[in-house]
């Protein structure tokens, strides 16, 4: 594994912590988090830091028999889940995803760009990125937040180069040409809340029929 270099903010593994981000943004952050050490292990700390301040809390009352109700409803739970085999994708991504790299179904984007649309939440929509070595994404500028988790390969932009496991948060302020670097074709995760802006109107007119 390539050394990582950029991780995710605190904001992210906090609101990942409380459970206030949107499903596709949840899902790049725990897929980072299978990647990364470091951020794992800060997210681990706003979790304890979340169960102290639960603890604190004043204790919510509640209803006569609740106990027996949600151990029955335990008790009627599903049978735990069979081990899924190898993959070539990390472990939180592998039911969205139906398996491996292999299982992905790709759509053309254009320019050799291929994506594919997870199955989320609509708060904000997740996909993965299938960009052929030295080919590029569409220039294009953001109207929310961009997470853009490498899984394979590498790309660099006006800001900086991400390989495997790095993730880039991108937001209003930043317009970026992503490419793919030569050798190795790139493969990430993306998640927006809000459609990208692009600066061709070519991008701009297939815009509404490839949800990006």
């Amino acid at each position: 594994m390539t050394q990582i270099k950029h991780h995710l903010t605190d904001q992210l593994l906090i609101g990942y912590a409380a459970g206030t981000l949107p499903e596709a943004f949840n899902l790049v952050v725990a897929t980072h988090l299978s990647m990364c050490d470091s951020c794992r292990a800060a997210a681990q700390a706003y979790d304890a830091i979340g169960g102290a301040f639960l603890e604190t809390d004043a204790q919510a009352s509640m209803d006569e028999g609740a106990l027996e109700e949600t151990l029955a409803l335990i008790g009627k739970g599903p049978s735990a889940a069979k081990p899924m085999a190898a993959s070539d994708v990390p472990s939180p991504l592998r039911a969205y995803v139906g398996g491996g790299l292999g299982d992905v179904k790709w759509r053309s984007v254009g320019m050799g760009v291929r994506q594919a649309v997870l199955s989320t939440s609509k708060s904000a929509t997740a996909r993965l990125l299938y960009i052929p070595a030295g080919a590029a994404v569409p220039d294009h500028g953001h109207r929310g937040t961009e997470l853009t988790l490498v899984l394979q390969g590498a790309f660099r932009d006006a800001t900086a180069r991400f390989a495997a496991g790095d993730v880039e948060v991108a937001n209003e302020d930043l317009n970026h040409t992503p490419v793919a670097e030569i050798g190795e074709d790139c493969i990430c995760l993306a998640a927006t809340d809000a459609p990208l802006r692009f600066n061709s109107w070519i991008p701009r007119m297939a815009q509404p029929f490839l949800r990006i």
